[in-house]
């Protein structure tokens, strides 16, 4: 998961108040197949929990490309004893390792479920392996974000088989090689799950989301990365302002940057950082976009400015106007210089539509079916991007942050709540299982 900055890992607020008799007895609200498939998750927890563990010890930083493969080969296997028919889309086209497909045609309603089998931890990484901390958390790269959620998906489908209803159901399960570092160029990246997410009723990602189980995520801001270039005329400073000098590139840039700040840092939802800038006489940036360099003199008028930044937004009509504004303000120029602003598309917003709210809704309804507690939405705010967002205007229901419970993650103390792998289990299976066999009640 791509995170915001003001998205930290949350600790898990309600782990501690859930009772072991809670967690193994379903509610009377269950079907008789619902029961079937809450007991065979319980019954599987040990071999769900192991997968976990081996998926987690293989190394699968996204520049690891072998290393996303061979997570990818452990979850194709078990998806191909499940009946999916199974597929790996290389990743040579967008420089990454490529994408794990598995596919289930049946007679319900299409169903996408979202994953990836990469992590921010590379082989240089120190943070290289499972370990239990105690009989409830384990701590290890990727085990939240997002190993458990892939397990979770195995696990939910296991059980969906043994209780005989997987037959009926049409899914299609996507997983990423290169979520948390994505291939260029992003449209032949995503290609995959665009395509697979046509004639889908409803999408949902597994990622672990804001680390707390009341909590889903039914939007996520886009992000995209924009770059300001300024000139101006260099001259010796003591003739800045004047008619033939004008005012140079910082103060250019400054005075964008500044109209950024008072024409849109109200607007709710909306956010643009300028992350790096470099003015003077001559600007370099690297390649990359994250280093550079830059040479002048306190007594010499800056010809040049380049900054970087990000722009985030709730919706489509959201990036589209702040992106118009943000033109218009760096076409008013100071005296004598110039002003260019572009943009670069990144991951696309998840508006908080009619139809995620409604998957909310039936994700809120099996969670209290289980006897568990109810489920609302995350402030997007929180929720950085992911894949989810690419098919935001495709898919009429999506949901994500339904993965494994924990926190910490992006970092060395990354952990997960055990305790929570059944039940995030089973509250997905039911989910499927409603939405494949209900259709008529999951359309309202």
């Amino acid at each position: 998961m791509r995170l915001s900055p003001l998205a930290p890992s949350l600790a898990l607020l309600a782990a501690c108040a859930i009772s072991p008799s809670l967690l193994a007895q379903p509610a009377a609200a269950l079907s008789v197949d619902e029961r079937a498939v809450v007991r065979y998750v319980d019954a599987d927890n040990a071999r769900a929990l192991a997968l976990l563990q081996r998926i987690v010890d293989i190394n699968s930083g996204t520049m690891n490309f072998a290393g996303v493969r061979r997570v990818a080969d452990v979850l194709r296997a078990e998806l191909d004893s499940l009946g999916f028919t199974t597929r790996w889309v290389d990743g040579a086209p967008f420089k990454r390792s490529g994408h794990l497909v598995a596919e289930h045609p049946g007679p319900g309603a299409k169903l996408l479920l979202i994953g990836h089998l990469d992590t921010v931890f590379e082989p240089s990484s120190p943070f290289q392996r499972f370990e239990r901390l105690d009989d409830s958390t384990a701590r290890g790269p990727g085990v939240i974000d997002m190993k458990g959620g892939d397990v979770i998906i195995v696990a939910a489908l296991r059980a969906l088989k043994q209780a005989g209803v997987l037959p009926k159901m049409n899914v299609t399960i996507v997983y990423h090689g290169d979520e948390e570092d994505a291939g260029a160029p992003l449209t032949e990246a995503r290609r995959t799950l665009l395509e697979a997410a046509r004639g889908a009723s409803a999408a949902i990602g597994f990622e672990d989301g804001p680390g707390d189980p009341h909590l889903a995520v039914i939007s996520r801001r886009g992000d995209e990365s924009w770059t300001l270039r300024t000139t101006g005329t260099p001259a010796h400073s003591s003739q800045i302002f004047q008619k033939e000098v004008g005012a140079g590139a910082v103060y250019e840039a400054t005075r964008v940057l500044s109209e950024f700040y008072k024409q849109l840092s109200g607007e709710r939802y909306l956010t643009f950082n300028p992350g790096l800038a470099l003015g003077g006489t001559a600007v370099k940036l690297d390649s990359t976009a994250v280093a550079g360099s830059a040479e002048g003199k306190s007594n010499v008028v800056a010809a040049q400015m380049t900054v970087v930044g990000d722009l985030r937004t709730i919706s489509p009509e959201q990036l589209a106007r702040a992106k118009q504004t943000m033109q218009a303000i760096a076409a008013a120029h100071l005296p004598n210089t110039t002003a260019e602003l572009t943009f670069d598309p990144g991951y696309p917003p998840m508006a908080p539509t009619a139809g995620n709210r409604r998957l909310l809704a039936l994700y809120d309804r099996v969670s209290r079916d289980l006897g568990l507690w109810p489920v609302t939405a995350v402030d997007p705010s929180k929720a950085g991007a992911a894949d989810v967002s690419f098919v935001a205007d495709i898919v009429p229901m999506k949901i994500d942050g339904v993965g494994l419970s924990g926190r910490d993650d992006h970092t060395t103390k990354e952990t997960a709540d055990l305790r929570m792998l059944p039940v995030q289990t089973k509250r997905a299976a039911l989910l499927i299982y409603r939405l494949s066999t209900k259709p008529a009640e999951t359309s309202h």
